[in-house]
Formats: C-alpha cells, structure tokens, sequence
C-alpha cells in the first residue's frame, strides 16, 4: 500500500497491536463535516480510544477524537467525538455482523490515511489479549532483538 500514489497516513493506533490480537483488516470510508477534514488533513486525529459498532447493519466509529478545526467559528465547528458512519461494502458488513455477535471479537480502528484525496480507516477485526499473551509477544521480541544484536556483533 505505501507505494500506492496519494497514500498518506494521518493517524496510527499503535497501541491497538499491543492490546489485540487483529484478525483481519477492513478499510472503510468515513462520513465526515467539511471542518472535520480539515482537521484530518492537517493530522489532527486520535484513534486510542476509538472502537466500532454495528447498529442496525450499520457500522459506526465511535471515540475516535478528530480537533475541532483551528480558523474555524465554534458555531460551524464539528463536535470532537461524535458518532461517525462507516463506510463498507454490504457484504463485509454481513460477514462483520456475524463474527462480531457469536465469537464476540471487537472491531478496531488501526490507522486512518489519505487514499487519492478520501478519508480512509484501517478497522481490524480483533481479539482482546490476555495478560500472559502480552508477556509472551514481550519475550518473543527480546529473543528476537537479542538474536539480532548478537549476529550484529559477531
């Protein structure tokens, strides 16, 4: 995808591989204000405590917080967590719904970006780690950096 022309990444959740174990990856479109693409442009956007739902075979993206636009008036200005509609395909959304009602998985917001001028998220379809998973994917990578740094030296 990086090669992809007009790909831009304008925000990232980093922490939601460090919490979940992502099955699979959507991307979806986003209904947004105009002063809230403004503010996407200029990167002002946090995905931490963003999570989807799906209502009404609807999917939408909540606690995703997106800054009011700077050079904007408040009456014009958007409201920074308000609900957002996803944009999918009918049948990703048949395919979501029944993972997400009867195994009980999550769906999560990964990264947001720039693809040809539209607002697209990265929404991953996950399980939540237990603590013991998070240990183990700890020393997997100190084994893995300690292999590294000993080729690196020798």
């Amino acid at each position: 995808m990086s090669g992809d022309e007009g790909y831009k990444v304008v925000a990232d959740n980093r922490q939601a591989r460090h919490l979940y174990e992502i099955l699979e990856t959507y991307e979806a479109g986003l209904v947004l204000q105009g002063t809230e693409v403004k503010s996407v442009r200029a990167g002002k956007v946090n995905l931490k405590d963003g999570y989807a739902l799906i209502r009404n075979g609807e999917a939408w993206l909540l606690n995703v917080h997106i800054s009011p636009h700077a050079t904007t008036s408040e009456y014009f200005n958007h409201d920074p967590r308000r609900t957002r509609k996803l944009l999918l395909h009918r049948q990703e959304l048949r395919k979501l719904i029944g993972k997400v009602e009867q195994k009980g998985l999550t769906l999560v917001p990964l990264k947001m970006y720039l693809k040809r001028g539209l607002v697209k998220v990265s929404i991953g379809l996950a399980r939540g780690k237990k603590i013991h998973d998070k240990r183990e994917d700890l020393k997997r990578k100190e084994a893995k950096r300690d292999v590294e740094r000993a080729l690196k030296n020798f």
